[in-house]
């Protein structure tokens, strides 16, 4: 297929991009920073060039979340950068014949809000705060695609594993220091997935029909922050025994702490009913094959 990328360049889609050449398709990305995928990278004016003949869209595209500390100016960014350029594509999708068969559109867990221990599977109802009302808008952009007639995958992405940045990077310098350890109570839910089984639940979904509305794209097991530090701890050979105080993230963080303070329990009961297999269901193999 001829197969369209936005937010070529992050995390994800640097890895998804290597996934596709791979497998043989034509892959054209948008974004900002040529030379890191292999694929062409136009920028957004250039998108209706970039669906000309694609048969399926994968929309990656916003700001990093934890880029910088919530101000105001920020947090426009966090919500323009996903809504507003989700509603571009689509509207480019709009003005394409023949249209793209099929759209995966990432979201996040924050989709949820902070559930505390409730477990929260595809059918579990919207929550509250500034990250849910980001997903769910993002969301309901992506969603406008159906009534394109386009097939529409919205992929509830939780914190992802890589080793070569994300989340984990940021980690690895205090843990590896020894100074690693819960932040909180660490009793607040983390749903962890690892990014090569974000790139095959996104080929997945690609492939098949059977995939279509809310995808948690998640492992199937959450760990809580603090269990999910000693795991790190052991993987690395390091004490991972000092708590990061609430109070000292909030002083350093501001809004953006609750992030990190609160979560959720996200099960991925969409992907396991389509029979999906993880490559990394357990989150120990998950930080070795990204650590070790």
């Amino acid at each position: 297929m001829r197969i369209v990328v936005t937010g070529a360049t992050g995390l994800i889609g640097r890895a998804l991009c290597r996934a596709l050449a791979g497998a043989g398709h034509t892959v054209v990305g948008v974004g900002r920073r040529p030379g890191l995928v292999p694929a062409p990278i136009v920028t957004w004016d250039r998108l209706g060039e970039a669906l000309r003949d694609a048969q399926a869209v994968v929309n990656l595209a916003g700001e990093p979340i934890a880029a910088r500390r919530w101000t105001r100016a920020q947090k426009a960014r966090i919500r323009d950068s996903r809504v507003l350029a989700t509603r571009a594509l689509v509207e480019g999708m709009a003005a394409t014949s023949p249209r793209p068969g099929v759209l995966v559109s990432a979201s996040a867990v924050g989709w949820y809000g902070p559930r505390g221990d409730e477990p929260l599977d595809e059918t579990a109802p919207p929550g509250s705060g500034f990250l849910a009302e980001v997903c769910q808008a993002w969301e309901a952009e992506a969603e406008r695609a159906a009534t394109l007639g386009v097939r529409v995958v919205r992929l509830r992405i939780g914190v992802v594993l890589a080793p070569d940045g994300g989340a984990l990077a940021r980690l690895l310098i205090p843990f590896r220091a020894g100074l690693g350890g819960p932040l909180g109570s660490g009793r607040q839910w983390m749903s962890w997935v690892h990014r090569d089984d974000v790139v095959g639940l996104v080929l997945a979904a690609l492939g098949s029909d059977v995939w279509q509305g809310a995808v948690n794209a998640t492992a199937p097991a959450p760990v809580t922050n603090r269990d999910f530090a000693r795991t790190l701890g052991r993987v690395l050979g390091r004490p991972a025994v000092l708590p990061v105080p609430a109070i000292a993230l909030r002083l350093a963080l501001g809004e953006m702490a609750s992030m990190l303070l609160t979560g959720q329990r996200v099960l991925p009961k969409v992907a396991e009913a389509h029979g999906y297999a993880f490559r990394y269901p357990a989150l120990a193999a998950a930080l070795e094959s990204c650590v070790g």
